[in-house]
């Protein structure tokens, strides 16, 4: 069944270090309006709670009861057993949170985490650029059909996902599109995130402006 015909209600997180977004799909369209609550991602107990609240006033606005809930982190977990730990923006996270779990028992449906980027990516190869660029070349007579994606997410950090065959490449260890980790070679002694995300324009305009940052802010 194509996710567009598919009339069941999934409720959906977008997870960030500095905000949480929730919303809810159905048939591929968002039948609500975003919910956003600050993440408090380096204070576990906060975050954890967050959570939970802001997937109750999600279902509380559904016109029926969801059947599963989705959503995406940044950075390699163990996204098949819903836990997750050790990532750079999530700092109250390392050691390993049984995340998937908790929320199956609180909520009794199944919970699907996956990457950001990734998800990202697959998005855009079953329901944006790469059926959009498909269909443009079928209506020029062009036989040939894409099937493979690389997709880059920029914003507080720097992510990135890929897709072959139509299928998400996770690699070894759920990172297999994670470019945040490649080099700097601007700065060698930095990961390219620290060149590219809003952190790093901060520091480059402390530096230059002569001023100091109060806060930054992680994805």
């Amino acid at each position: 069944m194509s996710h567009l015909n598919d009339k069941r209600i999934v409720m959906t997180l977008d997870a960030g270090g500095t905000n949480f977004v929730f919303s809810a799909l159905q048939g591929g369209e968002e039948i609500i309006s975003p919910i956003k609550l600050l993440s408090n991602s380096s204070n576990l107990d906060l975050s954890l709670k967050t959570i939970i609240r802001g997937f109750k006033l999600v279902k509380q606005l559904l016109p029926e009861e969801p059947v599963a809930i989705s959503f995406a982190f940044p950075g390699p977990a163990d996204y098949q057993n819903g836990i997750i730990g050790n990532l750079p923006n999530f700092s109250s996270f390392r050691g390993g949170v049984a995340l998937g779990p908790m929320l199956e028992n609180i909520f009794e449906i199944p919970t699907f985490i996956n990457n950001d980027g990734d998800l990202f990516t697959y998005g855009e190869s079953v329901a944006g650029i790469l059926p959009a660029i498909n269909n443009a070349l079928k209506k020029k007579g062009v036989e040939k059909e894409y099937k493979n994606l690389f997709g880059i997410t920029l914003g507080t950090g720097f992510g990135g996902g890929m897709v072959v065959n139509k299928n998400i490449a996770h690699g070894d260890n759920s990172a297999g599109g994670e470019i945040w980790l490649m080099c700097n070679f601007i700065t060698p002694h930095l990961i390219a995130e620290e060149g590219v995300s809003i952190r790093a324009i901060q520091r480059v305009y402390s530096k230059i402006a002569g001023v100091k940052i109060l806060h930054t802010p992680r994805k």
